[in-house]
């Protein structure tokens, strides 16, 4: 389970009861100084390597969440830091005023994974959709837009328009597309029906992540594609969470063999460092003025994602993500659990729903080290990082069955 970690200076010399107090020191900070948004688990880390982190008293935990999917490549990977600290060295920041060299190579680099024509860069997965629907909005000369029921894309305002849930979106009515519809997802059909003059895209997940893991039937974004094409709508694939090998191939479009007109991305594409994008087909693209970001595509950003292409190419990891999904499914599909209702997911993106909330087995699997996600209330979402290794993957599961 150890990941070599260097072991920290604090661990070597602080106390147990010190450790304590720092501990409470760190809660009552986040507590008094920051608007409290998150309903974090009461746990501070401090260290990660690979697919194991490390808390301040030293308890070692398997991470099945990754940051939500965010490091693919793993915790802190030796490539990535040396990318981040060269780069440092040169250059931080210049705005895109000016060219640089780095981000023009990686935005080389992404049409090549992604097979689009022209990429433009932001700083997460929420401005990225935005950027879509700016994009789609400005070149179809139409307003609204067709979503899936329990999709999520975003928090901001304009992404909020295109997200399902009631609880992310009723605070903030009306949202800036008012003219959003929502139909059933993996429902070709209801799309087909939606669509009016007025619609400039049609915005999906390939596979949904938050609304918990939902795979859609195998012909269903081919048939979203064809009405798109007989009806002049743009079709935008969100594949924030989906991409850069979390599915087994560089984006989940390719396991469906469809091809957005445009495509959203973020989490993992720094290897843990924020950044979005979004590409675009031939013939889709902002103009000057149009569209900005002060920080987007920003020199420390780029050598990050250069680096996290070249190891998730250099390390195979999109087949062992693959790989090591089919076994980690075929694991928990072993489990002979009344609570398991069903195991779904494609690599290592994998939903285990189960017959009631699962926020308990979440603080079960914490307490014998195995980070989990809970999402939709009763799925355990897990998505470790893409170097995970089998005997880990054991690990997991055991623990699961004792939960």
């Amino acid at each position: 389970m150890t990941e070599n970690f260097t072991e920290p200076e604090n661990l070597q010399v602080t106390e147990p009861e010190n450790l304590q107090a720092k501990y409470d020191s760190i809660i009552e900070k986040d507590s008094k100084y920051v608007m409290q948004t998150y309903g974090r688990q009461p746990l501070v880390l401090s260290e990660g390597k690979g697919a194991v982190v490390r808390d301040i008293y030293g308890k070692e935990y398997i991470d099945c969440v990754a940051g939500i999917a965010v490091n693919n490549v793993g915790h802190c990977h030796p490539a990535v830091v040396r990318a981040i600290q060269a780069q440092a060295e040169k250059l931080i920041h210049v705005s895109n005023l000016y060219y640089t060299e780095i981000q023009a190579e990686l935005a080389e680099a992404l049409v090549s994974v992604t097979g689009m024509e022209r990429v433009f860069f932001c700083n997460s997965g929420a401005e990225a959709v935005e950027a879509a629907m700016k994009l789609a909005r400005l070149t179809s000369g139409k307003s609204s837009f067709i979503a899936a029921e329990h999709s999520f894309h975003g928090r901001t305002i304009g992404s909020l328009s295109v997200t399902h849930k009631s609880m992310y979106r009723d605070p903030f009515m009306p949202p800036v597309s008012s003219e959003t519809t929502f139909v059933p997802y993996s429902d070709a059909d209801a799309i087909r029906q939606a669509i009016s003059e007025n619609t400039a895209a049609v915005i999906l997940e390939p596979i949904q992540g938050e609304g918990g893991v939902n795979i859609p039937d195998p012909e269903y974004l081919k048939e979203v594609r064809e009405i798109c094409d007989e009806t002049g709508t743009f079709l935008i694939f969100d594949e924030v969470q989906t991409g850069f090998g979390r599915t087994g191939t560089w984006f989940c479009k390719d396991q469906f063999g469809v091809e957005p007109d445009i495509m959203s991305m973020a989490k993992a594409i720094g290897g843990g460092f924020p950044m979005g994008a979004i590409a675009a087909r031939d013939g889709l693209s902002f103009g000057r003025g149009q569209h900005a970001s002060t920080f987007g595509g920003g020199p420390l950003a780029c050598a990050a994602a250069l680096a996290s292409i070249e190891v998730i190419k250099e390390e195979g990891l999109l087949k062992r993500s693959k790989e090591n999904g089919a076994y980690f499914m075929g694991k928990l599909r072993n489990m002979e659990r009344e609570d398991v209702v069903e195991v779904r997911g494609k690599g290592l993106m994998i939903g285990v729903e189960i017959k009631h909330p699962c926020s308990k087995f979440v603080d079960f699997a914490r307490e014998y080290g195995v980070l989990l996600n809970c999402t939709s209330d009763s799925v355990l979402r897990l998505v470790p990082p893409l170097v995970i290794t089998k005997e880990q993957i054991d690990t997991v599961v055991d623990v699961l069955e004792q939960a």
